[in-house]
């Protein structure tokens, strides 16, 4: 495989896939313009509470702002936005008389905007669109404009028919899924995810890196799938040291950006005990999603060895790294989480062993549980748990 491009190419460009994008630096200033496209003349803003009282929200409001546009906030999200965070935003959206979203920020932001907007055209209780049960008859008549504005990168989520939602009445967390979520356009600019702090620049950059290992591991056949997680795997070894340790740096920041878009693409081939531990994790006490995934990882991947094998020699291969595969590729993992302070075990986040079983036990219910390359129940989570303290 080759090395990934040289750091002098212009970050720049117009892709089709997997919905439209404009990527690149400055892009944001397209927004007001992409407003009148739609036929958004009074777009509600989603954002979480505190990227609401930053900066970089004013400066998405302005380039909103223009002639015949008149933007609106709703920033009634929690980090882990929740079913009574959607209704709320509706029923902003209702009172607004909005005509779009504009959904603003990392997961959180992204997922609350599309949910929101799906929630406002189709009506409705939201957890009819909850898997397993999901509706899909309501199409694209339903559907409400949405533009997306990642200002992380590592949820991929601007580019995803699909949102994480908590049902706070369990409380779990739940996958919502409709064809109509996925964005109309996703702007794509880097310069948005200059002031992530180094926690948050390291742990949304291993969600990145946790949607296309795990893609890459699912058993099924997709070579464009893994073609896309191999190589994102790779742009992220090389370049989020760099946006770690360099947060102003553009380039890194942009093949970052970029990397968490690839994984996003790779992972309609599935995920796996990762992200449904995470999930659960999330539900219950509200950790981090990326920083969870990111401490799970080479637990998940040792009980998954046995069935990953010939991913894992196809991984050492694109990351050049030598030996045995699923040795080198576990060690190039442990050396990356070393580099950008990845905490070493789930005790280390506060994660407490009297909490493994109510996890373990939500964990299997989740969608993600049942793509595992191999089988796993209640008992083979908790002992990842286990192995993970």
């Amino acid at each position: 495989m080759s090395e990934a491009q040289p750091a002098t190419l212009p970050l720049r460009g117009d892709w089709l896939f997997p919905t439209e994008i404009r990527f690149g630096a400055g892009r944001i200033e397209e927004l007001g313009a992409l407003c009148v496209r739609f036929g958004m003349k009074r777009p509600l803003i989603v954002t979480d509470r505190g990227l609401a009282a930053t900066a970089l929200a004013e400066r998405v409001l302005t380039a909103a702002d223009v002639a015949g546009v008149a933007p609106r906030f709703f920033t009634g999200l929690q980090e882990n936005p929740t079913g009574g965070n959607v209704e709320e935003g509706v029923a902003a959206f209702r009172a607004w008389n909005a005509d779009g979203v504009i959904a603003l920020g990392g997961g959180s932001g992204l997922d609350g905007g599309k949910t929101i907007a799906l929630l406002a055209g189709c009506g409705g209780s939201l957890w009819r669109f909850a898997w397993p049960d999901h509706e899909t008859a309501q199409a694209e008549r339903t559907r409400v404009p949405i533009i997306a504005i990642p200002t992380t990168a590592g949820t991929g989520a601007e580019v995803e028919p699909s949102a994480i939602i908590t049902d706070e009445r369990q409380p779990v967390k739940r996958a919502v899924l409709h064809p109509g979520m996925l964005p109309k356009v996703v702007i794509a600019d880097p310069s948005l995810t200059v002031s992530m702090p180094r926690g948050l620049t390291a742990a949304t950059g291993m969600d990145a890196l946790s949607h296309s290992l795990e893609a890459l591991c699912v058993r099924s056949f997709h070579p464009m799938a893994d073609a896309i997680a191999a190589s994102g795997i790779a742009m992220i070894g090389r370049w989020l040291p760099v946006a770690v340790a360099e947060p102003q740096n553009l380039t890194a920041r942009g093949y970052m950006m970029a990397a968490a878009i690839m994984g996003a693409a790779a992972f309609g081939k599935g995920l796996g005990a990762m992200h449904a531990l995470s999930h659960a994790i999330g539900a219950l006490k509200g950790y981090h999603h990326g920083l969870t995934n990111a401490v799970l990882m080479p637990f998940v991947l040792a009980y998954n060895r046995p069935a990953i094998e010939p991913a894992m020699a196809e991984l050492a291969a694109a990351l050049r790294v030598e030996g045995d595969p699923f040795v080198a590729v576990e060690g190039w993992i442990l050396d990356l989480r070393r580099r950008i302070e990845i905490p070493a075990t789930v005790t280390a986040l506060g994660l407490a062993r009297a909490e493994f079983g109510r996890i373990a036990d939500l964990a299997a219910t989740d969608i993600c549980a049942g793509m595992n390359p191999v089988p796993v129940d209640a008992g083979s989570l908790r002992s990842i748990l286990d192995a993970a303290a």
